[in-house]
């Protein structure tokens, strides 16, 4: 039961890289090589997502560390993102970021036209537009 029960438990140790890098990195090449572009697409939307799933964890350590499930829900989440049957990088980048950057991107152009604006108007009260 000992050596069972500490295979187990490390399981994650070997499961974790494989589920997040191994697989990706696999199928990633996989993408690059087939002449569909579908598959790009699902493998760099995985990379863009994992990249911030990283980062977040790096900056949110010291709080993680004391949520003991947050390593078997991150190890899920990510073999959801990255597993062919569900394709849920693609989900998530559509759903979530796509819409985000399209938010940012009408208000960034908005703000750069109401600044615009506002520019030519304060150099018309200054006279300096003919």
């Amino acid at each position: 039961m000992g050596k069972s029960w500490a295979l187990l438990t490390h399981l994650h140790s070997v499961a974790g890289p494989s589920i997040t890098l191994l697989y990706p990195l696999y199928a990633s090449v996989c993408a690059m090589e087939s002449p569909s572009k579908v598959d790009d697409e699902q493998w760099l939307a995985y990379w863009i997502l994992y990249s911030f799933i990283t980062l977040l964890e790096m900056v949110a350590e010291p709080v993680l560390y004391w949520i003991p499930v947050w390593y078997p829900v991150k190890l899920l989440f990510v073999a959801w993102l990255a597993l062919p049957q569900f394709k849920g990088a693609s989900f998530i980048y559509d759903k979530v970021v796509r819409e985000q950057l399209r938010k940012y991107r009408g208000r960034n152009r908005n703000g750069d036209a109401d600044h615009k604006v506002h520019i030519l108007k304060a150099e018309a009260d200054h006279g300096r537009v003919h």
